[in-house]
């Protein structure tokens, strides 16, 4: 098979480009391909002259820029608007769209767009020039408040699992004032919700919203128990950014990695990630140089890039952002993914966000540290200095684990996908079981706190001047404990780390979820504690009897031990933990009784709107599933096999010349090992292609079943399976074939950066 290879190289003598065309074969192209990867240097990063602290938020509609480019009265008018979570009144709106123009075409940019979330987990925009009709014959610049308040983009091609047909076109984009107006390249970017005609959420954004206010309103009616000037609670959310990076060339040689996001086959390198030794080591150049664009293009932006290292897998990086606002933080990493893409490319990069690219090594997650603060200044989930700051604390501790165990199913749903599957089937990852991880510091203290029945002080063994009263709690120390790495869900100091979400989601899936799962929970706590304030108890003892409660019903979520053992997902099964592991069937969990009370009752989403939800979920589970096997599938019959067949071939046609020169007892020693292999990879091919044919037929069997709940269930139950024995006989031809003879580059060439 013969593939066309284009090289540029710069021209000698002129400035342009020459392009090289050469004419390869598979396993030509391999070699061609891993010696250009491994001669490149690191590329020139263009520095600006300024620190920091000057150039960011240069291309953001901050308000730096509202308050340059606003009539005085428009600026305070969108600012009382944003602090206070009130709508923006239209005869501001003109007003707003006239600055932010301005601001816009003084920054290069020529169009603006909804910038939204649809359903497909990325975003979307639609790119309209400012100009307008002057009744002249020609054009002038224009962009009004209707513009910028509310368009209609209709994208009715994005799922929607039946909330509206194609033929009903009609969706709104609304905008975000929370979220600040940014330039990219030349587009004026607007974040956006995304609604249908008759109001359904289309989108990510839309239920995020939503469920913020609904936690800000619960979380604020308990806070104000402590505090009566608390107005309003906030979200924060710092999520840390795990990738891997492939040279590009390398990429354009394996057709898995370019069409799935990830190497549907290929055997573990000698060397790959045993060594610990590319954690936290010495940054390539060529990233280091990526790395530092990066940074420069996301603080441009607004984006608190902060952390940079290595992972523990060979090619495997991090960043981490200064934490912020959740939606805004969500906003700042949807951008973030497309910006890395974007600038990967200058430098000869891919970025890989898939979950598990690389089978054998670790995969990549989203690490969604999560936290609550008043805007007095509060954070609520970090210990204080007096008894009334530690009872507040303890409170939205046990409230937020209560969440977590009546809804332990659900967040599991809220970051399962195909993609992630992979990387929670593995143990580098936290297990596919929800649990809390609390430390034997915080676990100790609300041991006493539900124990304790008196006021008697207690000196709690090993934490010197650490003393706890149920009346009187006392300072608690931070950070005492280690973290637990194999928790999806860990109490670290003065937030919770849901460690379980993958590299390449929406954050906001999960915090959508997480956050109308403690506004629920935090609802019904106001209740009972008021109910019993009405029945005569004091308000701490009301707290403290509601707090203990909630202690107890809890139990069976908090787990500090290892939660990759086997006797863990015994253990968690037995105290009635939700320990699915089908990908399909845990996204039942958004329908469940409990669910869909919760949902409602915090405003977050409609019946219908879950159920919309589930159907693009199964929908899209069952379409990347069948994208892999059609590719896996081609790649098998189309390039390994016949790769395999011809090495075959020269091995037979060994033994047979052997057997011609040597007499019948010496020749059979000396060919016995070439028919030994000649025999091995006859069963290998032979049961790839019979896996391949049933793979087939197993998805045209599938593909015409209805509901696509029953099709995504049927992907999972009969076509992936057939992809995990394809692949295992895959990769052990590729240990016999020819290494010259094998078309696709190996993980040893895909996985060391130079």
């Amino acid at each position: 098979m013969v593939f066309y290879y284009f090289a540029e190289q710069y021209a000698r003598f002129q400035d342009a480009y020459l392009i090289q065309i050469y004419y390869l074969t598979m396993s030509e192209l391999r070699f061609k391909v891993v010696d250009e990867a491994f001669n490149r240097k690191a590329d020139p990063v263009e520095i600006p002259e300024e620190r920091p602290e000057v150039y960011y938020g240069k291309y953001v509609f901050n308000r730096q820029k509202m308050f340059e480019y606003l009539p005085a009265d428009t600026f305070s008018a969108l600012c009382n608007a944003i602090d206070n979570k009130e709508p923006l009144p239209r005869e501001v709106a003109d007003s707003v769209a006239e600055g932010m123009r301005r601001w816009a075409i003084d920054n290069g940019a020529r169009h603006y767009t909804h910038w939204f979330q649809p359903l497909t987990e990325t975003t979307a925009e639609k790119h309209d020039a400012f100009v307008e009709h002057n009744g002249k014959g020609g054009v002038i610049e224009r962009f009004n408040g209707k513009l910028l308040v509310q368009q209609e983009p209709d994208a009715s091609s994005f799922p929607n699992g039946g909330i509206r047909n194609t033929f009903e076109a009609r969706g709104y984009s609304a905008w975000d004032i929370s979220s600040p107006a940014f330039i990219m390249g030349n587009t004026l970017c607007i974040p956006t919700i995304f609604i249908s005609y008759t109001g359904e959420s289309l989108d990510y954004k839309t239920p995020l919203l939503r469920a913020l206010n609904s936690v800000d309103r619960a979380a604020t009616a308990v806070a104000q128990y402590f505090d009566p000037n608390v107005s309003h609670v906030r979200s924060y959310l710092g999520w840390e950014q795990e990738y891997f990076l492939v040279d590009e060339a390398l990429y354009s040689a394996r057709p898995d990695l370019m069409l799935t996001g990830r190497t549907l086959m290929g055997h573990e390198s000698a060397k790959n990630q045993q060594l610990e030794d590319h954690y936290f080591g010495a940054i390539p150049s060529r990233v280091e140089a990526f790395m530092l664009d990066l940074e420069i293009e996301c603080h441009k932006l607004g984006i608190p890039a902060k952390t940079r290292h290595n992972e523990v897998a060979p090619n495997q990086f991090e960043l981490a952002p200064i934490f912020e606002e959740t939606n805004l933080a969500n906003d700042h990493n949807l951008l973030l993914m497309s910006l890395m893409s974007e600038v990967a490319r200058r430098h000869h990069f891919r970025v890989l966000l898939h979950e598990k690219p690389f089978a054998g090594i670790n995969g990549s997650g989203k690490h969604n540290n999560w936290s609550l603060g008043t805007d007095t200044g509060v954070m609520l989930f970090a210990p204080g200095k007096t008894a009334k700051d530690n009872l507040q604390f303890i409170t939205f501790v046990v409230n937020v684990m209560a969440a977590v165990h009546t809804h332990n199913a659900l967040l599991k749903a809220s970051i399962m996908s195909a993609t992630n599957a992979h990387r929670l089937g593995a143990n580098e990852a936290p297990p596919a079981i929800i649990s809390i991880f609390t430390g034997t510091q915080l676990a100790e203290i609300l041991r006493r706190v539900e124990e304790s029945p008196n006021d008697d002080l207690a000196d709690l063994a090993g934490k010197e001047g650490l003393r706890l009263n149920v009346s009187q709690i006392p300072e608690i120390l931070l950070d005492a404990t280690d973290r637990n790495r194999t928790s999806p869900f860990a109490f670290t100091g003065n937030r919770f780390e849901f460690r379980a979400i993958g590299s390449s989601a929406n954050c906001a899936a999960a915090m959508l979820a997480l956050n109308a799962a403690v506004a629920h929970q935090l609802q019904q706590f106001k209740t009972n504690v008021d109910e019993r304030i009405a029945n005569g108890e004091t308000l701490r003892n009301a707290l403290l009897e509601e707090i203990r409660t909630l202690i107890i019903q809890s139990k069976p979520i908090h787990f500090d031990g290892n939660g990759y053992s086997e006797e863990w997902r015994i253990e968690a099964e037995r105290r009635g933990l939700d320990c699915e592991s089908s990908t399909p069937l845990i996204f039942d969990a958004y329908l469940t009784p409990a669910s869909i009370k919760m949902f409602s009752d915090t405003g977050v989403f409609t019946k219908v709107e879950l159920e919309a939800r589930n159907e693009v979920k199964w929908e899209m589970y069952t379409k990347k599933v069948q994208i892999e096997a059609r590719v896996l599938g081609d790649l098998a019959i189309n390039h390994v096999l016949p790769v395999a067949t011809r090495y075959q071939s020269l091995l037979l046609d060994n033994v047979l010349k052997i057997k011609a020169i040597f007499p019948a007892e010496k020749a059979e020693e000396l060919s016995g090992a070439d028919m030994d292999t000649i025999e091995d990879m006859a069963r290998h091919i032979q049961v790839i292609k019979s896996e391949v044919t049933r793979m087939v037929d197993a998805r045209r069997e599938a593909n015409r079943i209805t509901s696509e709940r029953e099709k995504a269930i049927a992907y999972h139950d009969t076509v992936a399976p057939c992809m995990d024995v394809i692949r295992y006989h895959i990769d052990k031809l590729e240990l016999m074939v020819d290494n010259e003879m094998w078309p696709l580059p190996k993980y040893r060439e895909l996985l060391f950066i130079r």
